[in-house]
């Protein structure tokens, strides 16, 4: 077996594959949801039996990316992960407009992420599941914040990934991890029903008893009530605070789906002690 790298090598590594990754989920985050749209607009016309629309093509590869504003294709110097961002002070190079600081932000947060994953669990196979894992919860967060969105293409894979670590490198954990993705879809499903009954609204979309369904798969059903706990009171404060603050926000829908990904990363990356504090707290 190949020697692992030395720290000195490993750490410097790990923040650039983090940046290139998360430079990457950036246009994931962007596309991915626009293409949704495409093909199901494509969908409904094939249903009405329109004829069907002739445009260029669109995919996480094409077309190269471009100034939100202007649409000029950015300069290869200029798309440096984090580093293209803060040359142009978060601005256009040719008509100075505002670049959102969601590139540089994502991009950097690939790179914290690959830093505590290598920290907490070491330069292993295992580890590398996990900061897929994140990558993946780190997505899920940003398209729903932008669209309220969370897309099958990426929890359900999720899921399943979820599973096979488990039967990969925990296969006596495969039984919980499988009462974990059912018990986490099954307690949205009734919160949504209930809530619905209750008052006649929705409170949630489809996507987020998918993606609780996918940590439980990650997780085991033992940490789903500490999930729950962490996501709901973290979006109980985050809510009140920003309703209270930002006019615009006031009585607007928040996603839940961020929150979801917050107490997936903590429980992903840390949740043995912090379980072991929960359940001391509640025994």
């Amino acid at each position: 077996m190949p020697l692992d790298p030395p720290p000195a090598i490993l750490w410097p590594l790990a923040v650039v594959l983090g940046l290139c990754l998360g430079s990457f989920l950036n246009v994931v985050i962007v596309r991915l949801p626009v293409m949704l749209m495409l093909n199901w607009r494509a969908e409904a016309r094939e249903s009405l039996e329109l004829p069907d629309e002739t445009r260029p093509r669109f995919n996480l590869v094409v077309p190269r990316s471009i100034c939100p504003t202007c649409e000029t294709p950015i300069a290869w110097h200029d798309n440096l992960p984090l580093f293209g961002w803060l040359k142009r002070r978060g601005r256009c190079a040719t008509c100075n407009a505002r670049i959102s600081p969601q590139y540089p932000l994502v991009e950097l947060a690939g790179g914290v992420l690959a830093l505590a994953v290598l920290a907490l669990h070491g330069a292993t196979l295992q580890a590398l599941f996990l900061y897929g894992a994140c990558l993946s919860l780190l997505a899920l967060a940003v398209i729903d914040l932008r669209t309220q969105l969370l897309p099958d293409l990426i929890t359900l894979p999720l899921l399943w990934a979820g599973l096979l670590y488990q039967l990969i490198f925990q296969p006596l954990m495969l039984p919980d991890a499988v009462i974990g993705a059912m018990a986490g879809y099954l307690a949205l499903w009734s919160f949504y029903w209930l809530f619905k009954l209750a008052t006649g609204k929705e409170g949630m979309g489809f996507g987020d008893f998918k993606l609780l369904a996918a940590l439980g798969a990650w997780l085991g059903w033992q940490y789903l009530p500490m999930v729950l706990i962490l996501s709901a009171g973290t979006g109980a404060f985050v809510g009140v605070i920003a309703q209270a603050t930002v006019p615009r926000l006031h009585g607007a829908p928040m996603p839940f789906g961020p929150f979801l990904a917050v107490a997936g990363w903590v429980a992903l990356l840390v949740g043995e002690p912090l379980m072991a504090l929960y359940l001391g707290l509640v025994t």
